[in-house]
Order: C-alpha cells, then structure tokens, then sequence
C-alpha cells in the first residue's frame, strides 16, 4: 500500500474525549485534521476545541468539523475514537474517507477492535493505538485533562512498519508521549489488566471513582484478583505478562486523582457500555484457551445486567445514576 507521510489529512471518527483531545492536538500543531462530530457541531464551530489541564491547557479556535464522512472525504489517516457499541456504524462512516493507502488507527478499548475493521476493510490497512489517560469530555469541545498520558501504536499485521514509526513521529511532534510496540495482542492484555477491574467496578459498586475502589479493602483485594485472571489468561492466550505487572498498575493508579472511569460516565449519561469489547471478549477467548475466570464471569454478568436496566430506565427519562444506587460487588 502506498501512503503519504508525513504532514498526512487526518480524518476524527468519535469526537468524545478520545478523538477530540488527540484530534486536537494534532490540528493544535498544524496537521490537517478533519473531525466527524455527531453531537455539538454548531457549539464546536462557534467556540472551538477546548482542553483543560494543569499541565497546560490549550485551545484550538478553528476547527474542521463536519456532520458527515462524505462531507471530509479520502485521507490518508483515520482516527477511530467511537465506542466500541457503535462499531457497526463504521460500515457507513468509514467508506467516503478510503482511498488506496488509507490507514484505519482505532484507539478504541478492549480485544476484537482490530480483526473487526480488517475483516471490513482489509488487514494491511489496520494499526491500533492505546491511549493510557485521564479526560472527559464535559461538553462538546470542552476535555477536561486528569493525566498527562501516552499512546502506544502497533500494527495488527505483525511487526511495525514504517508507517507506525511515521505516525508515532508525529505525535510526538504535537506532544504527545508515542512509543512503538511489536507485540500489539499482548499490550491490549496488558491494557485489560487496568480496564477490567477499575471500569467494571466503578459501576456495579455503585458509581465510585478510582481512588474510592482502592481505599476499600474489600474492591481492591477485588481488584487485585481480577487483575491476577487477566494476567492467567492472556497467559494461556500466548501473551505472557509478569505477574508483578498487577502490583505496578496497582501503584500508578494510586498517584492518580479522583478519576471517574469512561465507562461509568457513559453509564450514568444513560448510554451502553462497552461490555462485549472489555469484558466478554477477553472472558471468552480466555475460556476457549482453557483459563478460568469465575470472577470475571461474575463480573461481567452483573455488567450485563445493570447495563440493561440503565438503557430501560434511560427510554423512561431516569439517570444511570437511578439504577447503581445501591449495588454492590459480591461473590
């Protein structure tokens, strides 16, 4: 495949927290940046991109967005940044913005993001990304920035290519912490070691923030063990990790503030949640390679069902919040 580096276009699919704060760091620097923006377009046309952070805040005034993909056209570069419960919508949105050598980099969380759009699209056009960061999205075109963060980039093909070099150069050019890894399967584990215990229990334990889940003994002696599954079975899956990598996660997420996971955000707003991608995808592949996961088959039951009652209590013009008052994690 041929492609054009660097000083690529650049289109945005998902302009959550995600797409809108790479997205803008990136047109903040001078690339051609196109956003897709479902929701706020009037907003981010009038007030721009805003993202809020101690470590410095910046704003980028004029921003290419667009109500559709056919309004951008074929790039050379796709940032996906959708939640992984709208994945069928790319079968639409993402045809207008191919030409020859497009390249599809989804940034989105858990396991099976990647074979989807090959599947769709075509192997060799597929990368994937990793995003390790605190943001939400308080309004359209408003992040507010928890964490400094870093994107790992891998190719889902094999080994890194050129391209993924190319990419990673620039964003690091646009300051943001970009390494190359050659083993993308294994980092999404690695990832999941994380996003299991912490976004799963911020819901089902009753809407609590991260450093509310460590300060209990109870979730985090939970954490640790759900952490402790997911190392077994990436493990059996062919991607070992150290079994001190719990212990580091555990560490670092100490130091961090009073975050909010995405996925108890979404779930308060009344939206789904990703729970195939985070949870029943890593929990079945585990079982097909033979390692048990009985807490994270409880875990990913009563997501199953909290999520249901949200999206039935959501139709009736409740809260999410209406529906967590009260649960709580137990064996």
């Amino acid at each position: 495949m041929k492609h054009r580096l660097p000083n690529f276009s650049i289109a945005v699919v998902g302009s959550g927290a995600i797409g809108s704060y790479y997205g803008a760091r990136l047109a903040y620097y001078g690339r051609a940046v196109h956003f897709f923006v479902r929701t706020g377009l009037t907003r981010i046309r009038k007030f721009g991109i805003r993202v809020r952070s101690k470590s410095g805040s910046f704003r980028v005034a004029k921003v290419n967005c667009h109500e559709s993909t056919a309004e951008i056209g074929p790039v050379d570069l796709v940032l996906i940044a959708v939640k992984t419960t709208s994945n069928s919508e790319l079968l639409d949105l993402i045809p207008p913005l191919l030409h020859e050598g497009t390249m599809l980099l989804t940034l989105q969380n858990g396991l099976g993001n990647e074979e989807y759009l090959a599947t769709k699209f075509g192997a060799e056009r597929v990368l994937g990304g990793l995003c390790f960061i605190c943001l939400n999205r308080v309004e359209p075109g408003v992040i507010d920035q928890y964490d400094s963060g870093r994107v790992m980039l891998g190719e889902f093909t094999g080994y890194p290519l050129p391209r993924t070099h190319e990419i990673a150069w620039e964003f690091k050019r646009c300051g943001v912490v970009c390494t190359v890894v050659e083993n993308l399967a294994r980092e999404r584990w690695r990832k999941l070691v994380w996003n299991i215990p912490f976004n799963g229990l911020s819901v089902v334990a009753g809407g609590i923030d991260i450093r509310a889940i460590l300060t209990n003994d109870d979730l985090r002696q939970e954490v640790i063990a759900l952490m402790d599954e997911v190392i077994a079975a990436a493990g059996k899956c062919g991607q070992f990790l150290p079994s001190a990598e719990a212990l580091k996660q555990i560490n670092r997420t100490e130091e961090m503030s009073a975050y909010k996971p995405s996925t108890l955000i979404d779930f308060e707003a009344g939206k789904p949640i990703e729970i195939e991608a985070i949870w029943g995808e890593p929990l079945r592949r585990a079982l097909a390679a033979g390692a048990p996961m009985p807490r994270l088959e409880l875990l990913y039951a009563k997501l199953k069902e909290l999520d249901q009652q949200n999206r039935v209590t959501s139709k009736l013009g409740q809260t999410g919040r209406d529906v967590i008052k009260g649960a709580a994690f137990s064996e």
